[in-house]
Formats: structure tokens, sequence, C-alpha cells
């Protein structure tokens, strides 16, 4: 780990003797919106694929908690990660860095964040759900931004269970339980994780080198990080085809799951041959592109079959 980022750590302040003066659309830019907006969906998704029903208002309620927890966890990490953020190019003009907002304000923020959330979620739905948001945050906030992240290449693999647990927090809002719907999208965003996340990272391996992130291509090398990238995506290919084999996911979802599991294979060939130059980042990117619109269609069609009544089973 660099001499920048163990100082950084040493010296982290826990509150500032005065204000930033920092705008709302600071502290919004501090939770994450693009995650919130995928969490969100994905937790509308484990909700609409339960066989029972939730009031709406309920619905809305949880949801809406669902996405504060999410932008909390996101608001720490981005207190404990200031640090890194100020090294990496695509980082650095993030609110803290950027100095418009102080870390002793992001940390109250997304402490009073993380328990309003849960213990409104726990009211207006369930204790279930709320202790699984709960579980969610710390597991992100604590787990994998304070120890993973900085300390083992298998970061992003252990750490992506907190992405995926959305499904099942909203499985869980309606049901009050964790069923097997909620468990196989829970897997299917676990094992999408390291391929999305890992093709990114050969290209900005020089950035995570320097912030002293220990990511897969800087330990065990570029082509042991393609290798592993492909083999993650041949488990991924089948394991987005559960549904349709576990009678929630239809013809529609089939079709998608299908071309979309074979394109992520394809794409992740091509990361595994192209290995030098400009060629090779833009197989990564490709990679890195496509996974995001593969993970968006999969949970689309299921959200087309279940909400609007599209469905049509494959089988029988």
């Amino acid at each position: 780990m660099t001499s920048l980022t163990n100082s950084a750590i040493s010296d982290r302040p826990f509150a500032e003797a005065s204000s930033s003066g920092g705008e709302v659309a600071d502290y919004f830019a501090l939770l994450k919106p693009r995650v919130m907006a995928l969490v969100i969906f994905t937790a509308l998704v484990g909700m609409t694929v339960t066989p029972s029903h939730v009031n709406p208002v309920i619905g809305a309620i949880s949801l809406l908690m669902i996405a504060v927890g999410a932008g909390a966890s996101g608001c720490l990490n981005m207190w404990w990660d200031a640090d890194v953020d100020a090294v990496m190019t695509r980082t650095r003009t993030r609110p803290i860095p950027a100095g418009r907002i102080q870390p002793g304000e992001a940390l109250s923020f997304g402490l009073t964040l993380s328990v309003g959330s849960v213990l409104v979620l726990g009211l207006a739905a369930n204790w279930l759900s709320a202790g699984l948001l709960a579980f969610t945050i710390v597991f992100y906030a604590v787990i994998y931004s304070m120890w993973l992240k900085r300390s083992t290449a298998q970061n992003i693999v252990i750490g992506g269970a907190a992405g995926a647990l959305p499904p099942m927090i909203g499985q869980a809002v309606v049901t009050g339980s964790i069923g097997i719907e909620g468990t196989v999208l829970f897997l299917i965003i676990f094992i999408w994780t390291p391929p999305h996340f890992w093709a990114l990272a050969l290209v900005k391996a020089g950035e995570y080198a320097r912030a002293g992130i220990p990511m897969m291509p800087n330990t065990a090398g570029p082509d042991s990080t393609r290798r592993q990238i492909l083999a993650y995506s041949v488990v991924l290919a089948p394991l987005g085809l559960a549904p349709v084999f576990l009678g929630f996911g239809g013809l529609i979802y089939g079709l998608v799951g299908l071309l979309g599991g074979l394109a992520m294979v394809a794409l992740s060939v091509q990361v595994l041959r192209r290995r030098e130059g400009e060629a090779a980042n833009k197989a990564a990117m490709s990679l890195f592109g496509f996974s995001i619109l593969y993970l968006f269609l999969l949970f689309s069609a299921l959200l087309a079959e279940q909400g609007l009544g599209l469905f049509r089973p494959v089988f029988g």
C-alpha cells in the first residue's frame, strides 16, 4: 500500500471545525446517484417477481428507503476513500477531494441517512428487509471499503455481495422472507460483478496501482485477470437462464438471457485474445460497457414480463 494511502488513513478527520458550504448537488453526488438508480431498479424487480403483492404506498416508501440506504453507504464509502479518489482521474472531482464537502460533513450525512433509512424501512415494511438493508450498508461501508478494498485482490468478488442484495431486500419487503427468486437474482449480480469491474480495472490498472488498491490486474497480472473474466462469464451465461428453468422467467427473458450470455462470453474471449495496446483497452471497455447493458436488459425483461403481463412460459 502506498505511503499516500497510509498517511491519509492515519490523518483521516472524523469532524471538521468549519462548514464547507457545499451545495445540494454536492450532497446528492455523495450518494452515487447512478448506483442508487441501479439499486432501485434491481430492488423493484425483486419485488415484482415475487408471487405476493404489497401495498403500493408501502412499496414506494420501501423503494425510497432502499435507495437512501444505498446512497448512505456510497456516501460513507466516499468519506473513507477520499484519499484514493484524489489520486484517480475519474474520481478526483468528487465533492470531498475537490474540497466542496468536508469529510466530517460527509460522515455525519452518511450516518444519518443510514440509521434513518433502516428505521423507516423496518417500520413501513418489516424488520427482515430493514436488517438486510443494514447489513448491506455495513458490509459495503465497513467490510468492503475499510478492509477488503485495500487488502485483497478479491475485494470486488467478496464486496460484490453488497451490490447484489437489493433484489433480496425487495422480495423481503413483499413477503417478509427470502425466496428462490431473490436468491437467484442475487447470484446473477454477484457473478456478474467481477467480469464487469475487472474489465475496467484492466484499463485503469495504472491508476489503481498509484492509489495502492490491489486490483486483480495489479496482483495476479493482466493475463490471469483475463482468464478469470472469461471463467466468470462462462458461469454467468447459464446462471442468467436459471429464472427460465425455475419458472419466473419467460420467453422474452429467455431470449435476452441466452443472447446476452453468449455475447458476454464472446466479448470475454476477445478480452483474452487481445492483450496489447489500444486493441486490448478497446476489448476491455467493450466488455465493460456491454456488461451494464446485459444486466439492464436481463432485469428489464423480468420487469416487463412480471409487471406488464408479458410473461409467456418457455416450458409447458
